[in-house]
């Protein structure tokens, strides 16, 4: 059964800039528009411009962070939890959501989609990693959105 609200955890660079940017703020805009939730790491770059465009859309968002310090998350979480785990909340991130989409990334990203794969979530990749079937390639935020939501019968 689909969720009535799902959970959108949207994964990235924390130094996203420019177009990559603009484009994870709009993915999560549109997460908002339809319903959802945004889950994210909670500190810079696509993980604020997720989150942004969340709160922008009038929806909720949710930042599991790195540290024990909530002072260091983004300006635009509804809700922040300090995991203090280090790059390990990365399982916490994609666990909760019901789906992941990636937009762009390097490393720390590879790990989340890798995670996700590993714990059964479905991953979409908007500028991201591209494992061949195992990941759903989106070639714009709006696609990437509706892949995402596809993916989950909503």
């Amino acid at each position: 059964m689909a969720p009535s609200r799902p959970y959108v955890a949207i994964v990235g660079s924390g130094a996203a800039t420019g177009v990559l940017y603009e484009k994870a703020r709009e993915v999560g805009r549109l997460v908002a528009e339809r319903g959802g939730i945004v889950v994210c790491g909670g500190l810079s770059g696509v993980m604020e411009a997720a989150a942004r465009g969340a709160m922008e859309g009038g929806g909720t968002t949710i930042g599991i962070l790195p540290d024990e310090d909530r002072g260091r998350a983004n300006g635009y979480l509804s809700l922040s939890v300090a995991s203090g785990m280090g790059q390990a909340r990365n399982l916490a991130v994609v666990c909760s959501g019901d789906v992941v989409v990636a937009v762009g990334g390097e490393y720390g990203t590879l790990s989340e989609v890798g995670l996700a794969l590993k714990v059964g979530r479905p991953v979409v990749s908007l500028g991201s990693w591209d494992l061949g079937d195992h990941v759903v390639v989106a070639a714009a935020p709006r696609e990437a959105v509706g892949a995402a939501f596809g993916l989950l019968g909503v």
